[in-house]
């Protein structure tokens, strides 16, 4: 069983990560950019972040982005997907989950009625 400061710690570090992601999303112009509590419906995370790109080029340098900028916070991503195509880059950072995509497949997707079950759907602050 872990103790209220264990927990505490968990979520403050939760919390900071959060935080750089947005950031790194807002630096270079993520559009769109959703923040998802997901932590009650699924043990994979705590948060979703869903954010949009203008182009593959875009959506390829915001996931960079993220991945450059949590890197030199200490932490490193768990993995790295669809980088290739980079229609769709999902960024696992544990208790971040990081989608940035091209307008059309998020759309399609459609991630945050998926997720939103039971859940707010928040705007980025």
């Amino acid at each position: 069983m872990k103790h209220e400061s264990t927990e505490a710690v968990e979520n403050a570090q939760g919390d900071k990560l959060l935080v750089l992601v947005m950031d790194a999303l807002e630096e270079l112009k993520g559009v769109d950019i959703r923040i998802l509590d997901v932590g009650g419906l699924t043990s994979i995370t705590d948060h979703m972040v869903i954010a949009s790109g203008t182009s593959t080029r875009h959506v390829k340098s915001l996931a960079d982005n993220v991945t450059r900028k949590t890197r030199q916070a200490g932490y490193r991503a768990l993995g790295v997907e669809g980088e290739q195509a980079a229609e769709w880059v999902l960024v696992d950072l544990g208790d971040v989950v990081v989608h940035v995509m091209i307008p059309r497949v998020r759309e399609f997707y459609a991630l945050e009625k998926l997720w939103s079950v039971g859940s707010d759907v928040k705007p980025a602050p």
